[in-house]
C-alpha cells in the first residue's frame, strides 16, 4: 500500500524532523570558554593528539636538569652558541621532515651534505670559481642527487630505504673522489660559507627588531586568516585566542632576543634558519603542493584517486631533502671552515632523523611540521651541550641520545595507536 506523504516527510529534499543539526565541535569549544578548552585538551590527550607538548616539556626538563647541575649551561654564551650549533642539523632535518611526511626515510642526507660541502670547497678554493656560482652549484648538486634518488623510488619502484642506503655509500665515495689525495680543503674565513656561520649582528636593536617583526607577522597572518574564514562562513579563531597566542609568542621571542644580546647578539645563521622555517611552513600549510604532500603521506590511494600525481610529489620531496642536505652541509662546513673526508659522517645522520622524530613528525607519514626540526634539533643540541659541559664521554652521549630517539618513536607509536582507537587515524 502506498502511503501518502505527510507534512513532516522530507522526501530527500531537507533534514528529517528527528535529525540532529551538524555542529562544528570547534565552535562548541570556543563557546564554552576555558571549560571548553580544558575539555578539548583532555580529549586530545586521550586520543593521542599530543602535538608539540612532549617535546616542549622535554626541553624544559633538559634545561632544568643541566641548569641545576652546572650554571654554565644556562649562561647567555652557551645558549647563544647552542642557537648556532643547531642550525646545520636543523636545516637537514627540515628535508627529513618532508620525507617522513610521506612515510618514507632518506638515509643519504649525511653523505649528500658532505658531498655538497666538498663541491663548494673544491670549486671555489682549489679552482678559483666565483663563490656565489660555486654555492649555487653545490646546492643544485644536492637537489639533483635527491631527484635521482626520488626517480628510482617513485618511477622504478625501488624502496626508499634501499635507494638512499645505496646513495649513502655512493655519494660518500664521490665526495672522497672529489676531495682527492689531500682529503681536506680549508675554507677561508672571508668566504661566504664561513661568513654565513660566523656573522653576528652585535646591535641589540637587530635582535629586538627581528622579534618584533616575527610577532607582528604572526599577528597579521592570524587576523587575516580569521577574517578570511569568517567571510567564508567557516569556524575561525576568536580575537581573545589570537591575542593569547601572540602574547605567548612575544614572551618567547623577546626573551630569546634578550639572552642573545647578553652575549654577542643575533647570529645570521639563526636568522636564516628561522626565515626558512617560516617560508617552508607557509608552503606546507597554505599551498596546494603542501596539502598534496600531506594527502600522499596520509592515504596514498585516496590521493591517487583525487588526481594527485604521486610519483611527481615523491620525486619533488626527495629533491627537497637533497637540497636541504646541501644547505645544512654548507652551514656545517662554515662552522669548522673546512670540507674533509669526515664531512657528513659520524652521528650526523642519526641526529637529523632524531631531530625530526623527536620534534613530533610521525614516522608513519601524514603528520608533522617543519617547526619540529627546530624543536627536535634543540632537544638533541641541548643534550649534547649539557653532557659536554658535564664532561660525559661520547659513548654515554650516544647511548643517551639513542634512548631519547627510542622514547620519541615509542610516543609516536602509542599516539598513533590511540588515534586509531579514537577513529582519528
Amino acid at each position: 500500500m502506498r502511503r501518502e506523504r505527510g507534512p513532516d516527510d522530507s522526501g530527500g529534499q531537507g533534514p528529517a524532523r528527528d535529525a540532529m543539526p551538524a555542529v562544528d565541535t570547534r565552535l562548541l569549544v570556543r563557546e564554552e570558554g576555558i571549560k571548553g578548552y580544558l575539555g578539548e585538551f583532555r580529549r586530545k590527550l586521550r586520543s593521542g593528539e599530543l602535538g608539540s607538548i612532549p617535546v616542549v616539556l622535554a626541553v624544559i626538563i633538559i634545561w632544568t636538569v643541566f641548569g641545576s647541575l652546572n650554571s654554565t649551561f644556562l649562561s647567555a654564551q652557551n645558549l647563544s652558541d647552542l642557537s648556532q650549533q643547531i642550525v646545520g642539523t636543523g636545516m637537514i632535518a627540515v628535508g627529513i621532515v618532508f620525507v617522513l611526511l610521506l612515510g618514507e626515510i632518506d638515509l643519504s642526507v649525511g653523505s649528500v651534505s658532505g658531498l655538497c660541502a666538498a663541491i663548494f670547497a673544491v670549486l671555489n678554493v682549489l679552482n678559483g670559481m666565483n663563490e656565489w656560482l660555486a654555492l649555487l652549484l653545490a646546492i643544485g648538486g644536492g637537489a639533483a642527487v635527491g631527484l635521482i634518488q626520488g626517480f628510482f623510488f617513485a618511477r622504478v619502484g625501488v624502496p626508499a630505504f634501499v635507494v638512499t642506503l645505496a646513495g649513502n655509500l655512493a655519494w660518500n665515495g664521490l665526495m672522497l673522489q672529489i676531495l682527492g689525495a689531500s682529503g681536506t680543503v680549508n675554507i677561508p674565513s672571508e668566504s661566504i660559507v664561513a661568513k654565513l656561520y660566523s656573522t653576528i649582528f652585535g646591535s641589540p636593536a637587530a635582535s629586538y627588531m627581528t622579534a618584533a617583526a616575527g610577532v607582528g607577522l604572526f599577528l597579521a597572518s592570524s587576523l587575516l586568516d580569521a577574517a578570511r574564514r569568517r567571510a567564508a562562513g567557516v569556524p575561525f579563531r576568536p580575537i581573545a585566542e589570537i591575542a593569547l597566542r601572540t602574547i605567548v609568542l612575544a614572551a618567547i621571542a623577546f626573551t630569546t632576543a634578550y639572552i642573545l644580546n647578553q652575549y654577542q647578539g643575533l647570529p645570521l645563521a639563526l636568522l636564516i634558519f628561522l626565515i626558512l622555517l617560516v617560508v617552508v611552513d607557509f608552503i606546507l600549510r597554505r599551498t596546494t603542493y603542501g596539502r598534496q604532500i600531506f594527502a600522499v603521506g596520509g592515504n596514498i590511494e585516496g590521493a591517487r584517486r583525487a588526481g594527485i600525481s604521486v610519483p611527481l610529489i615523491r620525486m619533488s620531496v626527495f629533491s627537497i631533502a637533497g637540497t636541504m642536505a646541501a644547505v645544512g652541509g654548507l652551514f656545517l662546513a662554515g662552522q669548522i671552515q673546512s670540507a674533509s673526508q669526515t664531512s657528513g659522517g659520524g652521528n650526523l645522520l642519526m641526529n637529523v632523523i632524531a631531530a625530526a622524530v623527536i620534534g613530533g613528525t610521525s614516522l608513519f607519514g601524514g603528520r608533522g611540521s617543519v617547526w619540529s626540526a627546530l624543536l627536535g634539533a634543540l632537544v638533541i643540541g641541548s643534550i649534547q651541550s649539557g653532557m659536554n659541559i658535564m664532561g660525559v664521554s661520547n659513548a654515554i652521549q650516544f647511548m643517551i641520545t639513542g634512548a631519547v630517539l627510542l622514547a620519541a618513536v615509542v610516543v609516536d607509536s602509542l599516539s598513533r595507536r590511540s588515534q586509531k582507537a579514537a577513529g582519528r587515524a
